[in-house]
């Protein structure tokens, strides 16, 4: 195998093996001789416009994320290209190979009849009750827990790519890797990122996540200010349905309403200037039937027996401001910030379901007689529920909006015992650690205290002094 030498503009050496490994919409992908990284060549010319992105990218971009304080934290939710090269008159990028989680350790079922063992792990496989049922091996599935990670890691690098004053544009379950058997994700394809008044989008997306004011307004000329162009704006939507998905395994948006009898048309309607969300409060014209359902899609694929509230109050709010209130209205969507917050607060209100069914979490709801929403089980015997206060005026306490519902082995963190931490790509190595965790022995619950020292019974106290 010839091993072709090249160096990056910035003057590093690269080799690559001269055999394609895979290829993109727009690149051919070359391994090098250690598989340590790829090369990937664009297979047509860039412009000006195209170069000066992928400088900027490679460059200030990147060290602007990986060369500041918590940097490192980055390389794991990203695949960032590291350099640029040339060849033949080919621009091509230099990017770290993807993290061994991402691919599939375990063929698909009935003797990996897809051959997808040793394929990356593109995110459709795991957002569809279909694919998931059909397909997945048990131990590529992960658990609903590992789902609700994989969208905190999701929202957090969007956090980040918006803070920098960028946006994917094609941010979809084809360019985030995922593995929910450890909870983690990566997003890839940054080299096509936007930046808003610089460098303008090469692509409108992937249908099913490009925001509805994209669709609608796709014939008009990129010129037209009335055409609406990949943003920071339609990531908050394509953000949102990405979080939908993982969760419940179906769409938001696509329903039973039919608004033309033109499939083309249709579907620019659904999913544009139409859109609407299959679990509407006020509006059921686009309800999923669970006839149209085939048996693979069951339950997941029925919002009637799963709905999104069962995902807790915080994450339901969330998803009506994205699918009710900013459906149609860009600015009133939900940022990233807001995702990551909810869902940090989500992971302190679930539980594990006694029966080891297949999601195996949920989240507890003590408002009514709560049961596991996927095989139905209920909760039985008593429950530690912990409302969480801070201080912010000597001897007065407000509460937090956030409990924790103990389990056999939960754990608390430094956030839960000082409002000021936040667990983020911020936090040292002591703020990671536990400070104390919860055991049921013979029907008792008990709170090992294991790093506050300042904690006290505050009911002994009263009885001493009186």
């Amino acid at each position: 195998m010839t091993i072709v030498k090249l160096t990056t503009t910035d003057g590093q050496p690269v080799e690559y093996r001269d055999e394609i490994i895979g290829q993109g919409g727009m690149k051919d992908v070359y391994f090098s001789p250690d598989r340590s990284y790829v090369v990937a060549f664009f297979r047509d010319q860039l412009d000006f416009q195209g170069k000066e992105r992928l400088k900027s990218i490679v460059g200030a971009y990147r060290d602007g994320i990986y060369n500041q304080k918590g940097g490192d934290y980055w390389r794991d939710l990203f695949c960032w290209p590291t350099g640029i090269v040339e060849k033949d008159g080919r621009l091509g990028v230099v990017a770290p190979v993807y993290r061994p989680h991402f691919f599939f350790s375990h063929g698909s079922v009935n003797n990996d009849m897809l051959g997808i063992k040793g394929k990356e792990k593109e995110g459709k496989w795991f957002a569809s009750a279909s694919n998931r049922a059909k397909f997945l091996a048990p131990e590529e599935k992960g658990s609903w827990l590992s789902h609700l990670q994989i969208c905190l890691m999701i929202s957090r690098a969007v956090r980040r790519l918006h803070a920098a004053g960028l946006a994917h544009s094609d941010l979809s379950y084809k360019n985030v890797l995922v593995d929910p058997s450890t909870g983690k994700a990566c997003i890839i394809d940054i080299d096509g990122l936007v930046v808003p008044g610089k460098f303008p989008p090469d692509v409108v997306g992937t249908p099913d996540f490009i925001a509805p004011e994209v669709i609608a307004t796709q014939h008009l000329s990129k010129t037209d200010p009335g055409r609406k162009l990949p943003s920071a704006l339609t990531d908050r939507h394509a953000l949102a349905v990405l979080i939908y998905m993982y969760l419940f395994y179906r769409h938001p948006l696509r329903g039973s309403k039919v608004h033309d009898p033109d499939s083309t048309k249709d579907e620019e309607l659904s999913m544009g200037a139409k859109a609407l969300f299959v679990e509407h409060p006020t509006d059921t014209s686009n309800r999923v039937r669970p006839d149209h359902l085939g048996k693979f899609q069951v339950p997941w694929g029925d919002p009637a027996r799963i709905p999104y509230t069962v995902a807790g109050p915080l994450l339901a709010e969330l998803f009506r401001k994205a699918f009710v209130d900013g459906l149609h209205s860009p600015q009133d969507r939900p940022t990233p910030s807001e995702w990551e917050n909810a869902l940090v607060r989500t992971m302190d209100l679930i539980q594990p379901c006694s029966a080891k069914c297949e999601m195996g979490w949920y989240v507890f709801d003590n408002t009514t007689a709560p049961r596991c929403p996927c095989c139905g089980t209920p909760y039985k015997g008593a429950l530690p529920v912990l409302n969480l206060y801070s201080s912010r005026h000597a001897g007065a306490y407000q509460a937090d909006n956030h409990r924790v519902m103990v389990w056999d082995g939960q754990s608390l963190f430094p956030w839960h015992v000082n409002r000021k931490i936040f667990p983020n790509e911020h936090l040292t190595p002591d703020q990671r650690q536990r400070v104390g965790y919860f055991q049921r022995h013979q029907g008792d619950w008990f709170l090992v205290n294991e790093g506050m020292p300042q904690m006290h019974d505050v009911g002994v106290l009263i009885s001493t002094q009186n």
